[in-house]
């Protein structure tokens, strides 16, 4: 970082230059304009606000955002070499006649403001070699979506450094039709530590939803900074509890986030759809439980005790997934099947049924499948935090956590976290009743979304096609496709960040739910991949649902961390003819990650693998319990479609920690040849993986292609491979 202070350059501004560069960015300057310019260029800044890159920051604190917040006490500062850049999405194309360019000391001497339809092909409408710092007004002529301010020559030894970038349009620069920020809906309740009642106010929410399944209710629960005392916070179906603190560190509760199954006599193996993020707890007995099964992520979260995955009773449990998390203390499964810890610290784990996966986590138990059944990778290959809200003063924002590689423990263990804020002003503030067309319009014109709890019914695909877009859902914001329509598609472009929403399939059948990419998609991502984070798919259960194919990646690099893609074996509209549902997860992009990865009862491949070098960590799968026979779900010569495809036509391919389990509720005499099937090739390594009969409800001939044992009458007794080949 450079110095603040430089007796060379670095003199802050006073109040009253920051007063000037404020109204020279926000009013048309006094000197002379002449003809058309004079009379047709609008005094609104069309930037503020809107979605700001750059080539590069100087550090965190100087993102390109804010050059376009309005305020002119915070910067955009890049790196110290030439040449840099800073662009601005003006969110349609607009007829530009006046850019006001507010430097800070370290200025531009020579540089192009340029436009562009596309963000790719650029054309140069002014352009000096003898910038002069300060407040400059440069007037432009020409048409574009994208701005950009591009410098060859910087006039000090530091970066380029604006306060704030002003762009005029002929139409007067009046911003987006449809606004960014606002209030956060109905279904959003934030507490702070003055506030009444709190715990009166989270038993009416959990008395709601604690059993509520299948039903219409979705809650975000959010908590300022501070400490709470006395809570014991129950979570129930479609809530979610975050703090709204940068660090989990900054909201405190002296009491419990809890899940338990009481609701279900004991059984945890239906506790979906529901979140914790972002608290710290100092649990009341020194233990916190979490019992849940999919689709309930435990992320960002400090528990200064240990953590219980076992319901009360220690009944059935079938889960679950942490995330760049800390737990002080030991964590207990007990009766957890299977579960997926990643870059985290734990300070002891007691016990595995089948399945326990950990990568880049501290403290994990050494590598040691199958007894005891410990899958431990020293650190995740990729991984990029998944985006959350949180308060700055009183300024709601949104963090994007950056891109760590060969990661290991939390994120936010070792001072502020890397990544960049987005202020609120720059989402669309998704609520209930919104419509697809306005959906798109908002992103059409560079918004963000932020989807808040409801449920949305659409009638035409969401089209994400801009790089670095965030949609973010709270409270399990849920859209359903109501005429046949893809969900919602992101084009081949970097960035994009898919997080906290599930997709419902409506009752006409959409040929794909989530599509990532175009088929076709190549460019290469590697160094800003789009993720996918606690995006869950449902076919069935609320209603009838039809899909063909729920989620299917075509991006290169494309990070899918923590999905629950589920054609529902109970609730409503419920049968093999009722909710079909050929594929859960299709992957034709190469140097695709899976990192939590749970996929069940698809009619054929719940995950069929095209795409070169691709890699999962943690795989759980049940097969469809309601095949009616041995021939429907016969595949050519081969008894049963696989769990887990990797096609004949791909050459390198790993995964680690997988499981399939059968349970033909219909037939009990049905075999599965095998639960996965990947060619035999020197480049495809599987490493630990089973396959489990529950209770001899149908049987495994083998766990890949023909190796590994047949699993045996009704002992529910898992078959195991250590290495395939």
């Amino acid at each position: 970082m450079r110095p603040e202070v430089n007796a060379a350059r670095r003199r802050p501004l006073g109040l009253i230059a920051l007063l000037a560069v404020l109204l020279a960015l926000l009013t048309v300057p006094a000197g002379p304009l002449t003809g058309a310019h004079a009379a047709a260029c609008g005094t609104a800044n069309a930037a503020q606000g809107r979605t700001a890159t750059a080539s590069s920051t100087e550090n965190g604190s100087f993102a390109a955002a804010n050059a376009v917040d309005g305020n002119t006490g915070t910067r955009w500062s890049s790196a110290f070499s030439d040449p840099q850049w800073i662009q601005v999405d003006l969110g349609g194309s607009q007829t530009v006649c006046e850019v006001v360019l507010g430097w800070e000391a370290a200025y531009a001497k020579a540089y192009q403001i340029q436009l562009s339809a596309n963000g790719t092909d650029w054309t140069t409408v002014a352009s000096t070699t003898t910038g002069a710092g300060g407040t400059e007004t440069r007037a432009v002529s020409g048409t574009g979506r994208y701005l950009r301010v591009y410098g060859t020559t910087r006039a000090t030894a530091y970066g380029y450094s604006l306060w704030e970038l002003a762009v005029h349009t002929t139409d007067g620069g009046t911003g987006p039709v449809i606004p960014g920020g606002g209030d956060l809906g109905p279904n959003v309740l934030v507490f702070d530590p003055s506030t009444p009642g709190i715990q009166a106010r989270l038993d009416q929410v959990f008395q709601q939803q604690e059993s509520a399944q299948f039903g219409t209710g979705r809650y975000a629960l959010l908590f300022k900074p501070g400490t709470y005392n006395n809570i014991n916070a129950n979570i129930g179906f479609y809530t979610s509890i975050a703090g709204l603190g940068l660090s989990p560190d900054d909201t405190t509760f002296n009491g419990d986030v809890t899940v338990d199954a009481g609701w279900f006599n004991g059984n945890a193996t239906q506790n979906f759809w529901r979140s914790a993020e972002n608290l710290a707890l100092n649990p009341v007995n020194g233990t916190d439980r979490w019992a849940v099964a999919q689709a309930a992520p435990f992320r960002r979260m400090h528990v200064k005790g240990g953590l219980n995955l076992a319901p009360n009773g220690y009944g059935w449990a079938s889960g679950g997934y942490i995330a760049d998390s800390k737990i002080d203390g030991t964590v207990g499964p007990y009766s957890q099947q299977q579960w997926y810890t990643r870059d985290s610290s734990v300070g002891g784990w007691t016990n595995g049924v089948w399945n326990m996966v950990f990568s880049g986590v501290q403290g994990a138990p050494a590598q040691s499948f199958p007894n005891p059944p410990y899958t431990t990778l020293d650190t995740t290959p990729v991984s990029r935090e998944k985006p959350f809200l949180y308060l700055d003063g009183n300024d709601y924002k949104v963090f994007v956590p950056a891109k760590r590689t060969s990661a290991r423990g939390t994120s936010w263990g070792n001072g502020a976290p890397q990544g960049s804020s987005i202020p609120l002003s720059q989402f669309y503030v998704v609520k209930p009743g919104a419509t697809a067309a306005t959906i798109n319009a908002a992103l059409a014109q560079g918004l963000n979304l932020l989807f808040t709890p409801g449920i949305y019914h659409i009638d035409q695909t969401i089209d994400v096609n801009r790089a670095n877009t965030v949609v973010l859902g709270l409270g399990l914001a849920t859209i359903i496709p109501d005429n046949g329509v893809t969900a919602m598609k992101v084009a081949d472009v970097d960035g994009v960040k898919l997080a906290g929403f599930l997709i419902d399939a409506g009752a006409v059948n959409s040929q794909v739910l989530l599509q990532v990419g175009p088929q076709g998609a190549a460019a290469d991502h590697a160094a800003n991949p789009t993720t996918v984070q606690d995006v869950f798919i449902r076919i069935g259960g609320a209603g009838p649902g039809r899909a063909t194919t729920s989620m299917e990646v075509n991006s290169d690099d494309t990070v899918i961390d923590h999905t629950w893609i589920w054609r529902a074996d109970h609730g409503a509209g419920v049968g093999w003819d009722t909710n079909p549902a050929d594929y859960g997860l299709r992957v034709n992009g190469d140097d695709v990650l899976a990192t939590g990865l749970f996929v069940e009862h698809f009619k054929k491949y719940d995950v069929q693998w095209s795409g070169e070098r691709g890699r999962t960590i943690f795989f759980q799968n049940e097969i469809a319990y309601d095949a009616p026979d041995q021939a429907a779900i016969q595949n050519g010569a081969t008894k049963g479609w696989a769990a887990y495809k990797v096609d004949d036509s791909v050459n390198s391919h790993e995964a680690w920690g997988l499981g399939s389990y059968c349970n033909f509720t219909t037939d009990p005499t049905i075999r599965m040849d095998h639960g996965f099937e990947v060619p035999v090739k020197s480049g495809i390594k599987m490493h630990d993986v089973l396959v489990v009969s529950l209770g001899g409800m149908g049987q495994y001939d083998h766990v890949i292609n023909g190796t590994g044992s047949a699993t045996s009458g009704t002992s529910t007794t898992p078959s195991t491979v250590v290495s395939f080949p």
